[in-house]
């Protein structure tokens, strides 16, 4: 079966659509010039504003001029994370689906179903010429993953309406009124290159095979995090033997769980044994702790060709030192709603560019005290560590309403629908409602979508009954309104 073949064919052949188009936060010039494109074909009214956010408008259908006017609204750009052994080039590739039982997934990628199903679903009610609306403002926004730029560049006036449905949730069955906050930490390392000598053998020691993942929605899952494995391994080579670092790397966004890293290092002859023996228990440890969350892990130590330079010493044993002092996971759970994690931070990377090392992190809560708290408390590592540190605006928390006349609306069109009541709650992940509140504070909004799992990384998948399920429950929402 192919993804063409699914229900409701609407959606899934704009979703198709949707994944033939490169679509890296920061580089949507292909899709926004596709929006662009779709509205002229179906002769909408579309309007861009300078970041790059598109509006498509579309009148009400006969007999329904009379209802609010409505913002749908999904981010146009994708996380962009592959497997180690896929050829791909998210800049010019297109996204090849597999449909795998009742699931929808990407072969070796991620999917972009984050949201790129949002984007579909609103493509599908503009193109159709018999779905029942009253007026509809499409709103698409850049640059969501990598901070939410597009949201915070939007411009007062730029949309009408006063009621906004994000599909940017990832639970069919559950409707969004709340969303964490989120900001970003960065420590700089600035170090000496240092010539490597013949007095050393190289190797390369990685971490691979986890999981990785939503950095919001999954951190509470206690998934391994191969940049603090990478450095928990590290950091009694420091102590007991001391080596020549020459390079590392580990994750990508800092929207990410990292499911890769590695570091070169040079050891002694003498140290070699040992330090293998030191790699086999480690191994042994990590695969206890992670049996039941992150099987796949696996940790390597592999011989290498002698990198020209290592980093000088102060750096290298700051470096690790921070990177094992970072704290990564969940710190605190919600007293308000059972079972939300209320504030969490993630190591998200480390990255070497010009003689310096980069390490990021991001934190988010649904308390901005408490998210300000995180963030400092990851600065200080770095501070003690003598990095140079930064730190994002950050973005807010969207804060429940709980006289939200809209999410009466949509609890009781579920309940009609399918004879139940849906679940209302908060997320931890960052959704760009909060940003959308400080500019148009009369906003009434709810966030839902279908069941996705594990964004963010090359498992990503789509639950493909649930797409149907949730496409019912938008139609009857636009009509019931």
């Amino acid at each position: 079966m192919k993804i063409t073949d699914l229900k409701p064919e609407i959606v899934w052949k704009y979703f198709h659509e949707v994944t033939q188009v490169p679509r890296p936060s920061k580089k949507e010039e292909q899709i926004i010039r596709y929006l662009e494109s779709f509205a002229g074909k179906h002769h909408l009214a579309l309007k861009k504003d300078e970041a790059g956010n598109i509006l498509i408008s579309k009148p009400a259908t006969p007999g329904y001029e009379h209802l609010p006017v409505i913002i749908l609204q999904s981010h146009v750009d994708m996380v962009c994370e592959k497997n180690e052994d896929k050829v791909f080039d998210f800049g010019k590739d297109a996204i090849q689906t597999l449909v795998d039982g009742e699931w929808l997934r990407a072969d070796g990628t991620t999917l972009g179903a984050d949201n790129g199903i949002g984007v579909a679903a609103e493509l599908a009610i503009l193109a159709s010429e018999d779905i029942e609306h009253g007026p509809l403002e499409c709103l698409f926004t850049v640059d969501e993953e990598s901070g939410l730029t597009g949201a915070q560049a939007l411009e007062s006036g730029f949309m009408t309406g006063k009621i906004l449905l994000n599909l940017d949730s990832e639970d069919e069955g559950e409707i969004f009124v709340g969303c964490a906050g989120g900001k970003t930490t960065k420590g700089l390392f600035r170090y000496t290159p240092m010539a490597t000598t013949n007095d050393f053998d190289y190797f390369r020691i990685s971490v691979k095979g986890l999981h990785g993942g939503h950095s919001g929605s999954e951190i509470h899952k206690g998934l391994g995090n191969a940049v603090k494995i990478l450095a928990r391994f590290l950091y009694p080579l420091e102590i007991d033997l001391g080596f020549d670092f020459c390079s590392i790397d580990g994750g990508n966004l800092h929207n990410v769980i990292p499911r890769e890293a590695h570091a070169v290092v040079g050891l002694y002859e003498g140290d070699k044994e040992k330090v293998r023996v030191m790699l086999n228990k480690f191994i042994a440890q990590i695969d206890n702790e992670l049996k039941h969350v992150d099987a796949g892990v696996q940790i390597t130590m592999e011989s290498t060709d002698m990198p020209d330079t290592f980093i000088s010493r102060p750096t290298s044993e700051k470096l690790i030192y921070a990177l094992n002092a970072c704290p990564h996971g969940v710190m605190a759970m919600s007293s308000d709603i059972e079972g939300l994690v209320e504030t969490s931070t993630n190591l998200a990377s480390v990255k070497m560019e010009k003689n310096q090392v980069i390490v990021t992190t991001s934190q988010r809560s649904s308390v901005e005290s408490a998210k300000e708290a995180v963030a400092n408390q990851v600065a200080s590592v770095f501070h003690l560590a003598k990095a140079e540190v930064t730190q994002s605006g950050g973005y807010p928390g969207w804060e429940p309403n709980p006289n939200s006349r809209i999410l009466k609306v949509a609890k009781e069109s579920y309940v009609q629908l399918f004879h139940k009541e849906p679940k209302i709650k908060a997320i931890h992940a960052g959704l760009e409602c909060g940003l959308f509140l400080e500019k148009y504070p009369h906003l009434d909004m709810i966030s839902f979508g279908p069941t996705l799992r594990d964004v963010h990384s090359p498992h990503e998948r789509i639950l493909i009954d649930t797409v149907d399920l949730w496409w019912k429950h938008l139609l009857a929402l636009l009509k019931a309104i």
